[in-house]
């Protein structure tokens, strides 16, 4: 017997950065797979936009949650709609991303980087996953990077946060197994989002972007097959490519020469990072 993706997953999705980019796709094709919704993310306006025309299109029901994810105590706002839903699948998704040279960055954005990309997933997989467990099923996804493979130049707190995000999920891809639960570790990759828009990229025939729809689809059709997956045919091929061929020192390298293509030249002037 065949279980369907609502019988394993549902009734209840919690998507956190579900207002653009991956986090509203990921919304959009929960709903298009029956999963009733509860949705994160800071723009409250944009986020009540997203979850009335989820309500309108796939005929399921969306609560909304405006909150910061960087805060101390986010399960005091989140635990009050979600303690008398069925959430079955939660996709660690919110995560904040910028493309410069680490002590560009003051240290209260890195902090809150970490925070909203790491501390979160983790308050949240621990919330959600014991009640799953106790249940014998549901599924956890954690939005990862390809970042997180190597140490990545001009993103380098960015990739800790992600390569913190792989390991916890391949390593729950087994203990949680063990309980019905399946756990992805999702490394979507080069994806046309608000976020990878706002760097202002600029076009390199080496690196391949790929739509939203695409890397959801994936992640949800991995889920429960593997503890990790590189988002992206091409992607998956170039990175078993450097794992097989490069030292770990040519790798950075490598990765770090194609970042400053695409987003630099970056300002060396020490005297005006702030």
């Amino acid at each position: 017997m065949t279980t369907s993706f609502t019988d394993k997953y549902g009734p209840w999705a919690l998507i956190t950065g579900a207002s653009r980019g991956l986090g509203a796709e990921f919304a959009r094709q929960c709903a298009e797979r029956g999963l009733n919704l509860v949705l994160i993310a800071t723009n409250t306006d944009l986020l009540k936009f997203r979850g009335d025309a989820i309500k309108r299109d796939y005929d399921v029901k969306v609560k909304t949650i405006s909150l910061d994810l960087s805060g101390v105590d986010i399960l005091k706002a989140i635990t009050p709609v979600t303690d008398s839903l069925d959430i079955g699948l939660l996709v660690n998704n919110a995560g904040l991303s910028t493309v410069s040279p680490f002590l560009h960055h003051n240290l209260d954005y890195l902090k809150k980087q970490l925070h909203v990309n790491a501390r979160a997933g983790l308050i949240l997989t621990h919330h959600f996953g014991r009640k799953m467990a106790e249940r014998r099923r549901g599924g956890i996804i954690f939005l990862s990077s390809g970042s997180a493979m190597y140490g990545t130049a001009y993103c380098a707190n960015y990739a800790g946060t992600k390569a913190y995000n792989l390991i916890l999920a391949e390593t729950l891809w087994y203990e949680l197994g063990k309980y019905g639960v399946d756990v992805l570790g999702f490394m979507a990759g080069s994806t046309k989002t608000p976020g990878w828009d706002a760097n202002k990229p600029k076009p390199y025939r080496l690196v391949k972007v790929t739509d939203v729809k695409t890397a959801v689809a994936e992640a949800l059709k991995a889920l429960g097959k593997c503890p990790s997956l590189i988002g992206g045919r091409s992607n998956r091929l170039g990175y078993f490519f450097m794992q097989k061929v490069f030292s770990r020192t040519r790798a950075i390298r490598t990765v770090a020469k194609s970042i400053e293509k695409v987003f630099g030249p970056f300002d060396d002037n020490i005297k005006k990072w702030r």
